[in-house]
């Protein structure tokens, strides 16, 4: 029995395990998959000196017992940083959405002598955005909240036509990134320097006052922060700045947030999703990562559906 998992802080929301052990069991692979809750200062203990972590179930595993894993907030750039550092007789591979997000939210163990990394929220989300949203990124301004690990990896997705990783059509127009955390902004700044080709179409924005004046001219806005996670959590922007021209993607899946309400009234219903999509394709880009299967996504897509009707309802 092969075990994958989440690791996390906090993950106990977490709707991955659904569409995973649903895929496991449809395929008959021998695989399960776990939920790790491992908070920010015991990451490198667990990732780099072989510290167990409790799972949702209370059983003890270490990052030796994964045969792959999900990273997700908030580790997904540490991780990064930790694991394309760490020198131990082990063999690396890093894919190019990784290289240029300079995040991971997927990790394949060969074998404990090798390791490959993916970064499969760059996938999930231009599949999402094209095929839920319907929204063609070619050409178009997009403004990004949020500069953490998502949001690099929203940046990855939409510029990959620049770096020669897709071919087909015209490039992205600006994209506008801003994040209310100076030190994410900052690195996340320091990072898409390195490429030529990608930062000459990104503008970081360090100032809100700004935010206003830039909504006019966008065509998408993305919102790769937490914000909108918790009941009750306002709109990342203000909801006459909103207008009818602007499409958005909030990646956000648990609960439909006020930014996605506010983008309904003012531009329609077809203008604005969640992000249940980018998860189940990022999901699905995963499992096939791991498994160099199929998977069957339509009853991922199930399984994900139906567990967000029973967490709506608590």
């Amino acid at each position: 029995m092969k075990t994958y998992g989440l690791i996390g802080y906090p993950v106990k929301h977490s709707l991955s395990g659904l569409m995973h052990n649903a895929a496991f069991k449809e395929l008959e692979i021998e695989a399960q998959y776990r939920l790790f809750e491992v908070a920010p200062e015991d990451l490198e203990d667990f990732l780099l000196k072989g510290k167990e972590v409790k799972d949702s179930k209370e059983e003890s595993f270490c990052v030796e017992d994964l045969s792959g894993f999900n990273i997700t907030i908030p580790h997904k750039v540490r991780a990064y940083e930790m694991l394309t550092s760490f020198k131990k007789n082990i063999t690396v591979r890093q894919y190019p959405y990784v290289f240029l997000s300079g995040a991971i939210n997927t990790v394949k163990r060969e074998d404990k002598d090798r390791i490959e990394f993916e970064n499969t929220d760059a996938i999930g989300f231009i599949k999402s955005l094209e095929e839920d949203l319907g929204f063609d990124y070619k050409g178009k301004n997009v403004f990004i909240f949020g500069c953490g690990g998502a949001g690099r990896a929203v940046v990855a997705g939409l510029t990959a036509g620049l770096t020669g990783l897709k071919k087909d059509g015209e490039p992205i127009g600006v994209i506008y990134i801003y994040d209310s955390n100076r030190a994410s902004l900052k690195s996340a700044e320091a990072h898409f320097e390195k490429f030529d080709d990608v930062k000459k179409n990104l503008k970081f924005i360090d100032s809100e006052t700004q935010i206003a004046d830039i909504i006019k001219n966008a065509h998408l806005l993305v919102n790769a922060s937490p914000v909108g996670m918790k009941e009750g959590d306002p709109s990342v922007i203000k909801k006459e700045l909103l207008h009818k021209d602007l499409s958005v993607y909030d990646v956000v899946y648990n609960r439909e947030t006020q930014l996605v309400k506010d983008a309904k009234e003012v531009a329609g219903p077809l203008k604005a999703v969640g992000g249940l999509g980018m998860l189940l394709y990022q999901g699905v880009a995963a499992f096939e990562f791991w498994t160099a299967r199929e998977a069957p996504l339509e009853l991922m897509r199930r399984a994900l559906e139906e567990g967000l009707k029973e967490c709506r309802k608590k």
